[in-house]
This record gives structure tokens, sequence and C-alpha cells, in this order.
């Protein structure tokens, strides 16, 4: 039988779009112990919603696996954005929910505008554009509350989506600022509070006291952390926005030098820092979020993991296919281009007409999709007149040349790759300590790429995009 290490260890709870992990931080923050699980929509019902029962039970039998293995002190949470829980706080169902929980990739709300465009905020204040399908928070909610009156009546608490499962853990209810910021149109960075359409959907008053990430909302409610095998002091904590966990570790390290972390995954989004909001253009998916703080951050995104994946898809190539600079130099040489949009509508070129430019073939694929990705970011970064060292984090690390061709593309700024693929993970975990944060960040340099012809290349891409998006 394995011996119980009885030392205090953090528990973190990252559920992403694609993915729902739980990773084991020894008080050094090193990673003892992590698994993870698909997360898929459930598409049965009324319209498609998250799995919640089944995050839930395998969150369940995930934690009740591993406490006899940790003493789990402390537990917080971070999760995907434009996700929202309408509960019922005294209802007898386990989950509260009064309503699934919305996929924000399903299409309806955005389609049924059921008058919703006529009564949002305008850009510049709440500088969070109009999106696609439900990514606009507020959209959501509107939507819902048009086509489910009823149940929407029965809600006594709106919870942002990490608050919905440190709900499920305490009993307690509040907001919190990085996930109510997040392209939601339902925050007023003009007035620093809630913005116009709380009151046209007619829903303040069901948004719980706004609280620090950092708060520690409360203990696991007894019962259950019997259940799970959890000590009665186990301390949990509010949570926030994946994107923002990210970023948090940076904005503590680099204080009042600028900078920009590019965190990759299902979505590409940069956060730059001391970039005047005034830069950003609500046409070409840049927005504003709003960190731990409260402050600002300038954003541009695009779905940059869903669009490699794509390109490679329609290239007849596969996302393990091996390549080099070679292959690269080659695709350039040729004179091949991908063209937006490659993701339904997101992006700084959404809603364009995706297609190749040149002789594709399988062995370009996934060259052409590296090539895509990087000139993408090159693009929103020079929108962004973003200044300083450049961050890269997440799932573009395993595509060292894809970061090597932002470093080139950013002769006169510096790029580091972060050292570590928990660079959410560990963000989170800042705020179980918030007391004694000390930012210590693994950096590793970028390789360098000598590809020629890269300029003239990015030249040629930027007017090919230019002609077909016009």
């Amino acid at each position: 039988m394995e011996q119980r290490d009885n030392n205090a260890h953090t528990l973190i709870i990252d559920i992403g779009k694609t993915h729902v992990k739980l990773v084991v931080l020894a008080s050094t923050e090193e990673s003892v112990f992590s698994t993870q699980m698909k997360n898929a929509p459930l598409l049965t019902g009324d319209y498609p919603c998250a799995d919640t029962q089944g995050i839930w039970q395998w969150l369940f039998e995930s934690i009740r696996s591993i406490t006899p293995q940790f003493h789990i002190a402390k537990i917080t949470i971070t999760t995907h954005g434009a996700t929202v829980a309408l509960i019922n706080s005294g209802s007898s169902a386990t989950d509260g929910l009064v309503l699934p929980v919305l996929d924000y990739e399903f299409t309806k709300p955005f389609q049924d505008d059921l008058g919703y465009e006529s009564i949002r905020p305008g850009f510049s204040d709440t500088f969070s554009p109009s999106l696609p399908a439900g990514l606009n928070l507020a959209r959501q909610l509107y939507w819902l509350h048009k086509r489910y009156p009823e149940q929407f009546a029965q809600a006594t608490d709106i919870l942002m989506y990490p608050q919905y499962w440190t709900w499920r853990f305490t009993g307690q209810c509040v907001s919190e600022m990085t996930s109510l910021g997040c392209h939601t149109d339902l925050w007023s960075l003009k007035d620093n509070s809630y913005s116009t359409i709380v009151d046209d959907i007619g829903c303040r008053e069901l948004f719980p006291e706004i609280r620090p990430a950092w708060d520690m909302v409360g203990l696991v409610k007894p019962d259950l952390a019997t259940a799970l095998g959890l000590p009665h002091d186990c301390e949990f904590y509010s949570g926030l926005h994946d994107s923002n966990a990210s970023f948090l570790r940076y904005r503590l390290l680099q204080n009042d030098a600028p900078f920009t972390v590019v965190s990759t995954g299902t979505w590409t989004i940069l956060m730059s820092s001391q970039v005047e909001l005034t830069n950003l253009d609500g046409d070409k998916d840049m927005l504003a979020n709003i960190d731990v703080f409260g402050d600002p951050i300038a954003c541009a995104r695009f779905m940059g993991g869903r669009e490699f994946e794509t390109i490679c898809e329609q290239a007849g190539s596969w996302l393990g296919e091996q390549f080099g600079e070679d292959e690269i130099q080659v695709v350039i040489d040729s004179g091949v281009y991908a063209l937006p949009d490659f993701s339904d509508g997101s992006g700084p070129f959404g809603g364009c007409q995706s297609g190749f430019v040149g002789p594709v073939d399988k062995s370009s694929g996934i060259s052409l999709a590296t090539l895509y990705c990087a000139l993408m970011i090159d693009y929103q970064l020079d929108k962004l007149g973003a200044q300083g060292d450049i961050y890269i984090e997440g799932a573009f690390l395993k595509n060292p040349l894809l970061c090597g061709l932002v470093n080139q593309l950013r002769a006169e700024q510096t790029v580091y790759l972060s050292g570590d693929n928990t660079g959410t993970v560990l963000g989170a975990a800042y705020l179980t300590k918030w007391e004694n944060v000390s930012p210590n960040i693994e950096l590793k340099p970028v390789i360098e790429t000598h590809l020629s012809g890269l300029k003239q290349y990015k030249r040629v891409w930027r007017e090919l995009v230019a002609n077909n998006c016009h």
C-alpha cells in the first residue's frame, strides 16, 4: 500500500474547453500528480450544453482516488470563459441549475438576435466586440431569458463558470472580475461597473458580491469533504478565467515593464500590458480583458489550435507529422499560402472565405499551418502595438519551429518560451498563497530560424488576406 504524503498540497482544477485536468502541487509548486479527461458538450438536450454532471462525477471520483495519497489543504479552480451557470441556491437538485450550462459554440444566440444588437453596449463602453455564437456572455443570458423565461425566473444567482464550481464545493456564491470582464458585454470599463445590459435583461440583482480571485471563499462542505477524503479545514478559493491565470504570473514578474503573453491552446490569446485601449479594433476580434487587480488588458485572439488542426486536415496532413525548417522553406519558396478564416467566424479575419493559394499537398500541410499561425500572431502583435518581451505559453510550445518563426518575425523584440506547460495551473496556484507570492517562471530561449524570404512571404500573405477579406 502506497504511503500517504502528509505534507500540505494544493489541488488545481482546470476546466478547459477541450480537457478537464486535476493537478496536485507540492508546497514548492512542483506538480506531483495530474490526470485529465476529455471535455465534450452534450448534444441531446434543447441546446448544446456543458456536461456538468459528467465533469462533477469525474472530479468526485478523481479527488477521492488521490486523497489517500496526498493531504489536500487548499483547492482553487480555473476555467475557460464565456460560460455561465444560472442556479437556484435553494434547489434540492445537487447541481442547482435551473437551465443547462449553454455551450458557447452554440450558434442560436447569435442567429436568433431577438433584438440583442439594438441594446448591447457600444465597444467604447465595454471594449467587448460583437462575437459569433455565444461568445458574448450577455448574449447567452439574453437568449436564455427570452427563450426560457419561466426557468430563468427561478434563478437566485448567476455564477461565472469558475465560481459555479466553487459553489458546488462550498455552497458560497461569489462573482469575480476576470470572468465578468472576458468579452461578456456585462462590464463597463468606462464606468467600472456592470453595463446597461444587465438592467435590460433585468438580472443585476442575480450577480453575487464581487470578490477577488485570491479570496478564500470558504471550506469544502463537511459532508462533501468526508465523502472525498478531504480534511474538514480544506480551503477553497474563488478562482479565475484561465488566460488571466497565465497572465498573472508575468504581471507579477514584470512589474512596470511592458510585455505580451501569447497563451496558446484551442484559442491563441495575446494579452499585452501597457497598451492603450484605443488601439483595439472590435472588428478584428480585439478586446479588453480584466486582470485580477481589476485593470484592463489589451487582447487580440484567434482560434489558433482549431485553425492549425483544420489547415492540416484540409491539406491532408496530420498533427503529429514530422517536419523541419527545410519543409517550411519549401512552402515559402513555392508560394503556398493559407488564407483565413478557418474558425467559422473568430479572429481578426472572422467570416472571410478560407482557402489556399498555390499547390497544397500532404507534405506541406503542417508546415503551412505553422507558418499561418506564426503570421497571425505577428499580425496581432502589430495591431496591438505591443512593446517589450513576448512570452509564449501552452500548446504551441510543442511546435518549436512555430515559436522560432514568431521570433524571426519579431526581430526587435525578445521572445521567450515558458519552461513548463502548466502556466495556467501555476497562475491559479498563486491565488492560494497570495500574501507570500514569489513569481518564479522557468523560461527557455526560443530556437532561431533562418528562413530566407520570410519578410517577403509575410508581405504577400498580408496582401492576399487584405484582398480576400475586403
